[in-house]
């Protein structure tokens, strides 16, 4: 069958919807972006699992968020903005406690790592520049965890 323009199409049966009849190029592209889409959702969940048990290992009291809202990292695009939330406020969380406990030796905790993962993540966005930033971001992503790691592990259990 041919149309005005001379594209050819082929009749196919009524009501049979099988990948069978599309393009052998396009037959496994749903595929390829379900399992992206998945591996992004997994790798994004291992480093916000990390900042909720160093929110949890802070005492209540010097908490400046709550642990349970980095889950929010997960929503598309609020992600951006809620950045400069988390991981500024992690970092002030920590000073608050060693500050109380008379520790001055961890300087203000990484703060500016976490600051600047979140600057680097929102410059990302920006076509050409979020090749390099995209980099930039996930190196000072794991600088930071590492860091904040380090930070927990020097609050006791106990406190």
């Amino acid at each position: 069958m041919y149309t005005p323009s001379g594209l050819k199409f082929r009749n196919y049966p009524q009501g049979v919807l099988t990948m069978n009849y599309l393009p052998p190029f396009t037959r496994y592209m749903h595929l390829f972006f379900m399992y992206g889409l998945l591996a992004q959702v997994a790798l994004s969940i291992i480093p916000i699992v990390l900042l909720y048990a160093d929110y949890q290992r802070i005492p209540p009291g010097f908490r400046k968020q709550e642990p349970g809202l980095v889950w929010l990292l997960l929503i598309p695009c609020f992600n951006v903005v809620w950045n400069f939330f988390v991981f500024p406020g992690l970092s002030d969380s920590f000073k608050a406690y060693f500050d109380s406990v008379g520790d001055s030796s961890v300087g203000n905790c990484a703060r500016d790592l976490g600051l600047g993962y979140a600057i680097c993540c929102a410059a990302s966005l920006v076509p050409l520049v979020g090749c390099l930033t995209g980099i930039v971001s996930l190196v000072l992503l794991i600088l930071y965890l590492v860091k904040a790691n380090d930070l927990k592990n020097r609050i006791p259990l106990t406190a």
